[in-house]
This record gives C-alpha cells, sequence and structure tokens, in this order.
C-alpha cells in the first residue's frame, strides 16, 4: 500500500514541474536579460572527450550542443514531499537546469535517473523552448561540476498529456540515465500546459 501510493504521488511531479509562468510568477514574464541567455555556439564542455565511467557527482553545468552552452544547474528544495523545485522564474532562472537531490540519483550512479527539469516560456525566451527546438533523439547532453563530467546520448523523446501518470520518469532502479521534463503542447494560463515532454538519455562516450 506504501509503495502504491507513493507511486500515485510521484505520478504528480512530472505535472507540475518545468511551467514558467506559475503560480509566483508574472502572468507574461519578461524576456531574458543578454546576460542571462546562453550561448549555442561552442562550447569546451561539449568539445572534450568524455569518460565512460566517473565518480558519482552533482551536476552544476550542462551543456546540448546548438541548444544551450554551459547552462548552470540549481537546486531548489522540493515544493512538497512528493514535487520537485524548479528554477526561479527570472530572467536566470529561466535560462537554468533544476536538478532533483531528492532523487538521490547523481551522474556516476550505477542505476537510475538523474532527473532534471527546466522551465517553458509563452514568449519562447526559456531553456524549455529551445530544448523542445533543438533536442532530439541522438542528441547529446554533457553534464559536468568542474573537472568531473560525463556526456549522454538523447535515446527516446516522448510527449505525454498533462494528466498522464508517467511513472517511468522517477525509476531510480532501472539502467543509469539522465530524465529531463518539460512543459509543452498549449498554454491554457499562467503555469498550466496540457502536454509535458521527456527526454532519456544514456550515458555515452
Amino acid at each position: 500500500m506504501r509503495t502504491a501510493a507513493r507511486l500515485a504521488g510521484l505520478a504528480g511531479l512530472v505535472l507540475l514541474t518545468g511551467c514558467g509562468g506559475g503560480p509566483t510568477a508574472s502572468p507574461e514574464p519578461d524576456a531574458p536579460t543578454p546576460e542571462a541567455q546562453p550561448t549555442t555556439s561552442g562550447s569546451t564542455l561539449a568539445a572534450r572527450p568524455c569518460p565512460t565511467t566517473a565518480e558519482p557527482f552533482e551536476p552544476t553545468r550542462v551543456d546540448v550542443p546548438g541548444v544551450a552552452r554551459g547552462a548552470g544547474v540549481v537546486f531548489p528544495a522540493r515544493v512538497r514531499a512528493d514535487v520537485p523545485g524548479t528554477p526561479s522564474t527570472d530572467s536566470v532562472g529561466k535560462q537554468q537546469f533544476a536538478y532533483d537531490r531528492v532523487q538521490d540519483v547523481r551522474p556516476g550512479d550505477r542505476r537510475g535517473n538523474v532527473l532534471l527539469n527546466a522551465h517553458t516560456f509563452p514568449d519562447g525566451s526559456a531553456l524549455g523552448n529551445r530544448l523542445l527546438d533543438g533536442l532530439r533523439e541522438g542528441g547529446r547532453l554533457v553534464l559536468a561540476d568542474g573537472d568531473r563530467r560525463l556526456c549522454y546520448r538523447v535515446t527516446e523523446r516522448v510527449e505525454v498529456s498533462a494528466d498522464t501518470n508517467f511513472y517511468r520518469y522517477y525509476d531510480r532502479r532501472g539502467p543509469a540515465q539522465v530524465a529531463i521534463v518539460v512543459c509543452s503542447g498549449e498554454r491554457l494560463g499562467p503555469g498550466v500546459w496540457t502536454k509535458r515532454t521527456v527526454w532519456f538519455a544514456r550515458p555515452s562516450a
């Protein structure tokens, strides 16, 4: 019974994370400042060869070639026990990833999903918008913390309804991978979108 209840709670996580313009944000978020907008060309993270293994670490930067160069990672507390936190909705936060520490899966761990999320904004200016436009199956990610780094290759991109119980995003026992979620589909109002897009990426040299 406890396992079933936990899964029911976890189902709500993917429905509530990564949506710009939520209850604490302005209805129409401001455009990012030039300083907060990451460049999308050449990256020192992506240019270096990746190790095939690494001691587990918490990521502080994420590189997505052609999409985001060295995007920062924040570690917000969960909104509730079953809801991962998101970056802030200011001009800096909307260009960042949030990493869920409560999941307790890090790059370099042997099993489970490293959980990341990012904001999607109605004006198209956030990191989530660029991921939706530019990250496809076969795309590359680099997660890093200082000199520690691991590369990943996207194996699956899936869009699900906002009311779908998508337990697979929270898998802690399956193969080691990164799972990223952002809001997608139609925006019905501040923080309310009809879909969620999820990427799964496996370690890759």
